[in-house]
Parts: C-alpha cells; structure tokens; sequence
C-alpha cells in the first residue's frame, strides 16, 4: 500500500457486509460516514478524449478516463451505495497484493448511485490520486466536502493509477515498469483535468458526456458552479492539481497533500491561493527539493502545513485501513491515530475551500495550524 492500496476509514460508522462477501466469509473493510447534513449522491463517467491519443497505445486509441461526479443528493432512498472498487478493479488490486488482501471485503461508499441532486449550485473540486492509487482512495474526504456543500469529481488516469476499470469490464492496470518521466506523467494528468472540466460545461449546459448516454442523475445538470473550481490531490495528484492550475485559469485554488511536483509550475509559480500540506517525516519544507522554488513563486494566498506524526498515506483512506489489515504491510501511516488523520484533514481541506471558493473566514485558525480541536496541524510558512 506504499503508494496505493487504498483503504479505509476509520472509526465511525459500521456499514452492513455486502451479501457476496458475506457468503465468502470475507473479513469488512470499513469506512466513516461523512459529517455533513447532505446525503451523497453519485454518478460514474466514461469520458473519451477524441483530441488525444492514449500515449502507452501502439493502437492510436483515443485517451479514455474514469470520473466519479459526487454531489449533495436530495434523497438516496432506493438507490444502491457504490462500491469502493468494482469487481474487476479489485480482484486486479488484490492480485497486484500478492494475495494479502484476498481475505479483505473491500468496503462499501456512502455515494448513493445516481441518486437526485439536490437544488442548488455548488463549487466544484477535482481530485487526482497518487501514483499507483484510484479514484476512491479519498473517499473519506471527497464524501465529507460534499456532505458539506460541494461537487467533487474524482479522476482515474489510466496507466498511472492503480486500477480502473471501464463499464465493458476492461480493467487498466500499471505497466510494468513503469518508464514514464514524472513530469511527463503529471503533464498527461493535467491534460485529463482539462479534459474534465471541458465535459463537467458540457453536462452543467444539459449535455451527457458520458461514452455510451447512460442516464445522468435528476438535477445534477445546471447545478454546478463552474466559476469556483479547485483541485486538490494526494501525492502525484498533488503535483497535477497545480499543473492544471498552471495551465487553465478555471482552477480558482489548489492543494497538493504531500507530493513533489513537476513541470514548469515549478519555476512559474501560481497567481491564485495554494495551500501545501507534508508529513512529520520531514524537516521544515522539504518535502522535496521542488517545494522550495514552488513556494518562492507563488503570488497569491499561500500556506505550508504539517500534519503531526504522519506518514504519506495518511492523507488517504489508507491511515483508515492499516488498523484492519495485517500488521507489516509497508501502509506509510505514520503513529498518528486513524480517527484524528481523518478528521485534521478533512477540516483542514474544508476551511480552505471555504475560504478561498466560498469566503468563509477561517474562524476556527486551522489555515494557521492553531486551531485547539485539530492540534494535529502545524503551521510551517505563509
């Protein structure tokens, strides 16, 4: 799980065993609800880029990606909770495991399938998975910020995420080796985030980018609010959020939670709020030996901060499963406690979106690591 198994989440909560994997006396996986008034609805999309070629085909196939629109439902009686993985992603991330996790159930989502959305129109986020890590190994945050009020899209990016698996049951998985340039595989992230928000104008205007019409869910078009986007990301989607905030203006503010970056953001720096969040395995800002010049070069609202005895997943569902899962598995949690990761860290995210998307002052100090209820967070620079 270094860089991706993906897990869970923490204490809260108990979901019921899906049937299947309660016949096959598998062992749950669990994960906490969010904390926010709304329900969570949510649709699948296959979106294919007819302007791009997929750059690990010999085929000239056009670039395909998987996203998952989340979003405040109005009601989700009646409709099913995704799962955390599909089938075909999962047996091919217990595969990649070596049989470690083949007595794990993966969880359940609080995301209700297709549910309606609710009225209103909301900020939208953009979330990109670290190397080797899907779409849904943020859940704990991505349902959190939208129980509170957002959309948030999350993006796999073939052939640099873990797993993902598309509606015919193809399922892309990581070459092996993997010999792209980092900053060329942040490049091709970037031009995925781009891509994405091209499709989220065309469903917002009542379009369906969907690859093969399936239905959208009742509301959802004309309820995203376009002109307040963010990205964030985990590790290598930290490095892309800022790449696509280099690259398109729609990007309003950024956070990359501990990942290096690449790419000519480095050098160029943003004109609009970012916010970097590293471990406690570091020493002052070195994160890496690109945050320093990043940070130089950044020309808007800025801040650096520290989540306490952290590791690099612990940004991730990951710091939720490592308690559930065999011990000496290399999860890279850290000594934080799973229940405080979470909850820091979704506060955190929260207070800057609010703040930079919606105006909301940070009343409670979190932005300036001196909040009393998230101790955890430390200021390092602004």
């Amino acid at each position: 799980m270094a860089a991706g198994l993906g897990a869970v989440a923490a204490a809260a909560v108990p979901l019921s065993l899906p049937t299947p994997a309660a016949a096959a006396g598998l062992i749950p996986i669990r994960l906490a609800g969010p904390t926010g008034p709304a329900p969570v609805g949510a649709v699948e999309l296959h979106l294919v880029d007819r302007s791009r070629t997929e750059p690990r085909s010999d085929a000239g196939q056009p670039r395909e990606l998987m996203v998952t629109v989340h979003y405040p439902a109005a009601d989700v009686r009646g409709h099913a909770m995704l799962r955390w993985l599909p089938a075909g992603a999962e047996r091919a991330l217990k595969a990649r495991w070596g049989g470690a996790l083949d007595a794990y159930a993966m969880p359940v989502t609080h995301s209700a399938d297709r549910a309606p959305a609710r009225p209103g129109r909301r900020p939208v986020l953009l979330y990109s998975p670290g190397y080797t890590s899907d779409r849904t190994f943020n859940s704990l945050l991505v349902e959190d910020l939208v129980s509170w009020g957002y959309v948030v899209v999350t993006v796999d990016h073939p052939y640099d995420s873990g797993e993902v698996e598309f509606p015919d049951s193809r399922v892309v998985t990581l070459p092996d080796p993997d010999g792209v340039e980092r900053a060329a595989a942040v490049a091709v992230r970037a031009a995925d985030l781009r891509f994405v928000l091209d499709r989220l104008a065309v469903l917002n205007r009542g379009g369906n980018p969907d690859a093969a019409r399936r239905p959208l869910p009742h509301g959802l078009c004309g309820s995203l609010d376009l002109t307040r986007t963010g990205a964030f990301g985990h590790s290598r989607g930290g490095a892309a959020a800022a790449a696509v905030m280099d690259l398109d203006e729609r990007g309003r503010a950024g956070i990359d939670l501990d990942g290096a970056l690449y790419g000519p953001v480095v050098e160029r720096g943003l004109d609009r709020p970012f916010l970097l969040m590293d471990t406690a395995v570091h020493d002052g800002m070195n994160q890496d030996t690109t945050w320093p010049p990043f940070w130089n070069n950044l020309r808007a609202w800025r801040r650096c901060l520290r989540l306490a005895d952290a590791d690099h997943n612990s940004y991730t569902d990951i710091v939720a499963a490592a308690p559930q899962l065999p011990p000496g598995l290399p999860l890279q949690t850290g000594t934080i406690p799973a229940d405080r990761a979470v909850a820091a860290v979704r506060a955190t995210v929260r207070a800057f979106f609010d703040l930079q998307l919606r105006g909301r002052p940070d009343t409670g100090q979190l932005l300036w690591g001196a909040s009393p209820r998230y101790p955890e967070i430390g200021y390092i620079a602004g």
